[in-house]
């Protein structure tokens, strides 16, 4: 899997580094979540590369991709429309995880018809209240990942830090996920990304995206983490919420943690064919 090789792709006055494979009558586009680059995708696209062509990506900032002084969500949802533009021709099925639910909601409204389908896994809509002390939980995180940046130099305890991911993907994605999201420019990466969306929630919460009119799938994962489950109902009666405000939307509780995509990737692969098939 990790020995696909990628290209640069000029985007907005930057580039972001894009792998494609697969091959199809249909295509599927991926946007991971915060942290997390085009590798977070790789136990769910083995089981998708014999029906459709599937192109991930790093986002701006992210692995492989040109840097940036300042990280915007909206500038990010430009970066995927001029990607898309460049890469995928006609429609495609997006498929969003987290903080990438984000930045496919604002893609949304400029990717028009060429939307055939969208998947949010595990996205917080801004009507959470776990967002009314985002300021402060962001706070609280970045204090959190500067002592990680710092440590994961030492190879060693970013093994130790990452054991969760470690569990969950091949041994060739780990490995290029170690030298890649669990270094110091890598967690400053998801640093800035954390602030992005901290300063993105109140213009959402102000202005909300337009619903995607194509068919969409919110899937709300059930594990919470310990001491969280008050919280984490909330999230997920907040996803249902927003599923069905959708002209076409359909929510779905699956037994899982925040990865979905990595634990139960047979699930996923499920969900986006029926997207591609526009089944019910």
């Amino acid at each position: 899997m990790r020995e696909t090789q990628g290209r640069a792709v000029p985007v907005n006055g930057g580039h972001v580094y894009v792998e494609e494979f697969g091959q199809g009558p249909y295509q599927v586009v991926f946007e991971a979540g915060g942290g997390c680059g085009r590798t977070c995708w790789d136990r769910l696209t083995p089981l998708l590369a014999g029906k459709a062509r599937l192109v991930a990506y790093d986002r701006a900032g992210r692995a492989r991709s040109g840097r940036v002084a300042g990280l915007d969500i909206d500038d990010l949802a430009a970066d995927l429309v001029a990607m898309t533009e460049a890469v995928v021709p006609g429609e495609f099925v997006l498929v969003a995880h987290s903080m990438g639910g984000l930045v496919a909601r604002r893609a949304a409204g400029r990717l028009g018809s060429r939307l055939r389908g969208l998947l949010l896994a595990d996205v917080l809509p801004e009507t959470s209240p776990v967002y009314d002390t985002w300021d402060a939980t962001t706070e609280r995180i970045d204090r959190m990942l500067a002592v990680s940046q710092t440590l994961s130099r030492f190879r060693p305890v970013a093994r130790l830090f990452s054991g969760n991911v470690r569990r969950l993907y091949p041994a060739d994605t780990y490995r290029t996920m170690l030298t890649e999201d669990f270094t110091p420019a890598g967690v400053a990466q998801t640093r800035r990304e954390i602030r992005a969306v901290a300063a993105a929630v109140p213009r959402f919460r102000a202005e909300p995206p337009p619903l995607p009119e194509c068919p969409t799938i919110v899937l709300s994962v059930e594990r919470a983490a310990k001491g969280r489950e008050r919280q984490h109902a909330e999230n997920r009666e907040h996803q249902r919420r927003y599923a069905e405000s959708l002209p076409d939307g359909r929510h779905e509780d699956v037994a899982s943690g925040h990865l979905v995509q990595a634990e139960r990737p047979e699930l996923v692969a499920d969900r986006i064919e029926r997207l591609l098939n526009r089944t019910p």
